[in-house]
């Protein structure tokens, strides 16, 4: 049986620390949205949202030496730019978050009509909202007005994950600034009031809780989602 959304298309979006399984986790609940005949769109925050990607990345490379690539196990990177923490970046930041939020709006509303059931986000606004000082109070004024700019996702989750875990499966930010990170984000949660904390968990609980809060919230009455067996546990 197809399940019914509420409403379509809905929006999803997942944040959290690197290394958090955002990537897992997506894969997984696309899997379940095709198994039961919903349609899926994915949207990679940094490159389909962020606002002049090339000079942004090629300015912490060479002004701040931040190593290219993605950190893995056999291959750490050394990362140099939301850990960086200097005030006139903060205040930089404020200016291109807020472009950012205005480019996202616009690339929600183009997947919108693409006629799929879901768009899905790897990533969000939220993940660079994190990286302000969120105890000020012109900063908090600042996220309140981007949370009115920005579509509020039907399901925003905030996959919160063992630092030292996370940071063995990417290796890239020293772990004190995850630390850091993790209590940012959920001071942010507090903040916006609209995100769903999946708490860390053996991964097939976590993929679970993943399913069941996207048919809690977006599931007709009576409808009920189909549960995908991971393939390494078949084998």
């Amino acid at each position: 049986m197809t399940a019914q959304l509420r409403h379509k298309p809905a929006l999803v979006s997942f944040s959290g620390l690197d290394g958090s399984g955002k990537s897992t986790q997506i894969d997984n609940l696309r899997s379940t949205l095709t198994a039961n005949g919903l349609s899926s769109e994915l949207l990679a925050f940094w490159d389909n949202v962020v606002v002049g990607t090339r000079y942004r990345e090629g300015f912490v490379h060479k002004v701040y030496k931040s190593e290219k690539g993605i950190g893995a196990p056999d291959k750490p990177v050394n990362r140099q730019d939301k850990n960086v923490r200097r005030w006139y970046l903060s205040l930089a930041r404020h200016g291109l978050y807020l472009l950012d939020a205005i480019h996202l709006r616009m690339v929600i509303r183009r997947a919108r009509r693409s006629g799929v059931d879901v768009v899905i986000m790897d990533r969000y606004i939220y993940d660079e909202l994190a990286n302000l000082p969120l105890g000020n109070k012109l900063t908090q004024m600042f996220i309140r007005f981007v949370q009115w700019v920005v579509p509020t996702p039907d399901v925003a989750y905030l996959l919160d994950a063992d630092v030292e875990a996370a940071r063995a499966r990417k290796p890239e930010y020293p772990v004190d600034f995850m630390h850091k990170c993790r209590r940012w984000y959920y001071q942010l949660a507090s903040i916006l009031g609209t995100m769903t904390i999946i708490p860390p968990l053996p991964l097939e609980e976590a993929k679970q809780a993943v399913v069941k809060a996207f048919e809690d919230k977006l599931i007709t009455e009576g409808g009920q989602m189909q549960r995908v067996m991971d393939p390494a546990l078949s084998s």
